[in-house]
């Protein structure tokens, strides 16, 4: 009797740590990120991303045509059962973007909840490393993203070359913004994304209004009370019960760095503010006397040989015109003496 009673009671303790186990492989939100400092075991890095030795989430490296992915590697669970519409879910993160032409940049890096925690098949450049050109536009996709983007892509609408925008399932925004944020004042004041100053985002989802708020802020000034970006779509039909959160960015022909300094999420609630004085500092681009930007200095070597041959034609051709302008001031010459004789 005491056997089978011992028997049973192992069972239970078995069965529910078992279920303890389950519940906790779901999350509602994790440890904020202030900077990426060991051990972020947590964090899977695909593509070119990497940490940097100061704590910078680098998604993208100045490599052309690369894609970068960060994603938490645990599901957060989004809907109580499978068939329950999305819970309220915030996020908030700091971010910066230096491109090597300081006009342009390529191509962009976004916020980006999917079913899984890689994006294997996703390309690189105006896909931003979300989809591809198949794919793009599927509802099968059931991802959600908050682009940034520093490229005007017609066959997707953009806004311009410098805006956010609300993704559902593909590109091609279901609204976006130049790039900028309103004041106190209720002035809007223009930002622009490859500054390689650092800027804040904030992203919110009311569960109960469906409404979707996305805001964008200089590093260090206090969350706009309007949204830059605004709109209400449902999300239960798009989000899956548990996804995976993390961010996406992809290179073009311009060599452009995308980093990501510090990280916080949440579902039902608010996501925890970032300690920004902890955030790893990153080094702005000081403005050049010259005029020539860096990238331009790695085209110059390249270029001397042209610039040569160019110059030697020049000195060619006029060295030639100057010969013949003396041989017929000769010819001119020696014809007049002809003549007197």
């Amino acid at each position: 009797m005491f056997v089978k009673l011992l028997t049973i009671i192992v069972f239970f303790v078995i069965l529910l740590s078992q279920l303890q186990k389950s519940s906790s492989q779901f999350l509602a939100n994790f440890s904020t990120y202030n900077g990426f400092h060991p051990p972020f075991d947590l964090i899977s890095l695909q593509g070119i991303a990497s940490v940097t030795p100061r704590g910078l989430l680098e998604l993208t490296n100045s490599t052309s045509h690369q894609t970068g992915h960060a994603f938490y590697t645990r599901p957060i669970r989004f809907k109580d059962t499978p068939n329950d519409t999305v819970s309220s879910f915030s996020t908030t993160f700091v971010f910066a973007i230096h491109s090597q032409i300081p006009t342009l940049g390529g191509d962009g890096i976004a916020f980006v909840v999917a079913p899984t925690s890689s994006l294997p098949f996703a390309r690189s450049g105006q896909y931003l490393g979300l989809f591809n050109l198949v794919n793009n536009g599927n509802e099968t996709n059931n991802i959600f993203a908050v682009e940034l983007d520093t490229i005007q892509n017609n066959e997707f609408n953009d806004t311009n070359d410098n805006h956010v925008g609300i993704d559902i399932n593909s590109l091609k925004s279901v609204k976006s913004s130049p790039a900028g944020y309103w004041d106190e004042k209720g002035q809007f004041k223009d930002l622009t994304l490859i500054s390689g100053k650092p800027m804040q985002v904030w992203v919110d989802y009311n569960g109960r209004t469906n409404q979707i708020n996305v805001t964008i802020a200089p590093f260090r000034k206090d969350k706009p009370t309007k949204p830059l970006v605004s709109t209400v779509r449902d999300l239960s039909p798009v989000l899956l019960q548990d996804m995976f959160v993390g961010f996406s960015s992809s290179t073009g022909l311009i060599k452009t760095k995308h980093v990501v300094l510090g990280w916080s999420f949440r579902v039902k609630g608010k996501a925890p503010q970032l300690a920004l004085q902890r955030l790893p500092k990153i080094q702005e681009p000081q403005p050049t006397t010259s005029g020539i930007s860096p990238f331009t200095s790695v085209f110059i070597p390249v270029s001397v040989p042209i610039i040569v041959f160019i110059f030697s034609v020049i000195f060619l051709v006029r060295f030639i015109l100057r010969r013949r302008r003396k041989f017929l001031e000769k010819l001119e010459d020696w014809e007049t003496e002809f003549m007197k004789n």
